[in-house]
C-alpha cells in the first residue's frame, strides 16, 4: 500500500507543479522569451497570500484571485515597456533582460521581507482526507484542485475567447495574424500579463505548504523549466501532463533515492527527454 501512497501524493504535488510551469510554458511559447522572472512572480504572489492572511484574515484559497489581480497589471507593464522593445531580438537579448529584471525585483524583495522564510499557519486546516488506505493532507489536496481548475480555466479562455484565439494565433505565425489584423504587441502583453497571473495564483496557492522566501524562485522556475521540456512550450495539456509526470517521479525518487536527491533526480530526467524527444511529450516538432 506504500505505493499507492506515494503515487497519491506524487498526484497531488504534481497538480501543483501544473500550475506552476503553465504560465512559464505560455509565454515562452507564444513569445519565444525565456521568462527568468516566473520563479519570482510566484513568489510574489506568495508573499501576497501571506499579507493578505496576517492583515486581512483572508485565506489563502480566496487570495489567489488576489494574487492574480495585482500581478497580471505587473506582467503587462513589463512586456509593453521593457521586453516589447526587443522581442524581435535573439532569444539570448530577451533572456538576459528578464534575467537582470528578475534580479532587480528579487532583490528588491529581499530588502523588503529579508531572506527569513515565513509560513502560513491556518487557524482552521482542512484536517486529513482519508482514501481506503490512503490518508492527504486536506489543503494540500484542496490546493491541487484549485490549482487543475485555473489550468483549465486558461485552457478554456485560449480555446473559447477572442483573445484566447488572438493567442493561439500568434504562437502559430505571428506574422500571418498581423496579416489578419491581429495586434501582435497588444497579444504579446496580455500573453506575458496572463502567465505573471498564473505565476501569481500558483504562489498564492503554494503558500499553504512552501516556507515563503525569495530564495525559493530559482527553485520554482526550475520545476517550470523541467514541466514545460516534458509537456512541451505552450501546451496547457502539455504542462498539466508534465507536472503530473513530475511530481510522481519526485515521489517515487524520494522514496528510493531519498529526499536530497529528488531535484537530482529532476533535471537528469530533463537532460534524458532532452535526447529522445526535445518537443515534449504533448509537443510538435517544429511548433515551438
Amino acid at each position: 500500500m506504500i505505493y499507492l501512497q506515494i503515487l497519491a501524493n506524487g498526484l497531488v504535488l504534481g497538480g501543483l507543479y501544473a500550475c506552476i510551469a503553465v504560465g512559464f510554458s505560455l509565454v515562452w511559447g507564444v513569445l519565444n522569451v525565456i521568462n527568468i522572472l516566473h520563479g519570482t512572480f510566484i513568489v510574489l504572489g506568495s508573499y501576497v497570500a501571506y499579507f493578505a492572511y496576517l492583515q486581512l484574515g483572508l485565506h489563502p484559497f480566496l487570495s489567489v484571485i488576489l494574487a492574480g489581480v495585482l500581478l497580471y497589471p505587473l506582467g503587462h507593464a513589463v512586456q509593453a515597456t521593457m521586453i516589447n522593445r526587443v522581442i524581435a531580438a535573439p532569444v539570448l537579448i530577451t533572456l538576459t533582460l528578464t534575467f537582470g529584471l528578475d534580479l532587480v525585483l528579487n532583490n528588491a524583495m529581499l530588502v523588503a521581507f529579508s531572506a527569513d522564510y515565513r509560513t502560513i499557519n491556518l487557524v482552521n486546516p482542512l484536517g486529513t482526507i482519508e482514501i481506503g488506505p490512503i490518508f492527504l493532507p486536506g489543503d494540500r489536496v484542496a490546493a491541487m484542485a484549485l490549482a487543475l481548475l485555473l489550468t483549465i480555466l486558461l485552457y478554456r479562455l485560449l480555446r473559447d475567447s477572442r483573445i484566447g484565439r488572438a493567442i493561439v494565433a500568434v504562437r502559430m505565425d505571428r506574422e500571418a495574424a498581423a496579416l489578419m489584423g491581429v495586434d501582435v504587441s497588444r497579444i504579446n502583453s496580455i500573453t506575458f500579463g496572463i502567465g505573471a497571473l498564473m505565476a501569481g495564483a500558483a504562489g498564492a496557492l503554494l503558500s499553504i505548504i512552501f516556507p515563503i522566501s525569495p530564495l525559493n524562485s530559482s527553485v520554482f522556475l526550475g520545476k517550470a523549466f523541467v514541466v514545460c521540456v516534458l509537456g512541451g512550450l505552450g501546451s496547457v495539456p502539455g504542462a498539466l501532463v508534465g507536472g503530473l509526470v513530475l511530481g510522481i517521479i519526485e515521489s517515487f525518487g524520494s522514496f528510493w533515492l531519498g529526499p536530497e536527491h529528488a531535484v537530482t533526480l529532476s533535471f537528469g530526467l530533463l537532460l534524458l527527454l532532452l535526447f529522445v524527444r526535445p518537443s515534449g511529450l504533448l509537443g510538435r516538432r517544429g511548433y515551438e
